[in-house]
């Protein structure tokens, strides 16, 4: 057997003699060590035992299928869902803290002096803010005299509207089991400062005495 890494270009090369090429032969052993390596990044426990791929489909007991072996029926378990008791427990304790004030504002009249105290802007200035008329808006909205909570604070009435219909949305996504996001864009931020700006000037201007409480 002759190497032709061994003879010069050109040379014949002795009848009878088979040819190894170089390439050859370094391909065959690099194999042969790779094979012998197994593959260079399979995955291990600090034991030496195969690793568990983090998303491998496991057995209800929680055991790993091997790979090749048969996937449990349903394939992987899922993380279990959160009841329905849960879910509602934050929408429903909001709504429950709301409804409790409300009830307190409707049974303790703000109309008669002595409940609640004075917006202080409006005692030691003589302006009202946007919150000014909001107890009695409340207290006329509780029982039902929408004509009187308007002109106490049309605004405040506005606010409560917008809250039935966030809680009404908070409600059906959870009962659908989708998550409630909330996300306020700066524009809106501002957009809310505002109305609450114009309002307030418009109210404490004599054109617009109809929005003062």
């Amino acid at each position: 057997m002759t190497d032709t890494s061994s003879t010069r270009p050109g040379e014949p090369v002795p009848p009878g003699e088979p040819v190894l090429h170089p390439d050859a032969t370094s391909g065959q052993d690099s194999t042969a060590r790779a094979d012998a390596a197994g593959p260079p990044h399979a995955p291990a426990w600090p034991g030496g035992g195969p690793a568990t791929p983090p998303h491998a489909p496991v057995w209800p007991g929680g055991g790993p299928v091997p790979p090749g072996g048969p996937v449990p029926p349903g394939g992987p378990v899922p993380r279990p869902a959160r009841s329905l008791a849960r879910r509602l427990l934050a929408p429903v304790a909001t709504l429950a803290g709301v409804a409790a004030a409300f009830a307190y504002v409707g049974t303790v009249d703000p109309n008669e002096p002595g409940h609640y105290p004075v917006c202080p802007l409006l005692r030691f200035t003589g302006v009202y803010c946007p919150g000014c008329g909001g107890l009695r808006s409340a207290h006329a909205f509780v029982h039902g005299d929408l004509p009187t909570a308007l002109g106490a604070n049309a605004l405040a009435v506005v606010g409560y509207g917008l809250f039935g219909a966030l809680m009404a949305l908070w409600l059906i996504r959870v009962l659908r089991g989708v998550p409630m996001r909330l996300a306020i864009s700066p524009v809106w931020w501002w957009g809310i400062g505002a109305v609450l700006a114009l309002f307030t000037l418009v109210r404490n201007l004599p054109f617009g005495s109809a929005l003062a409480p």
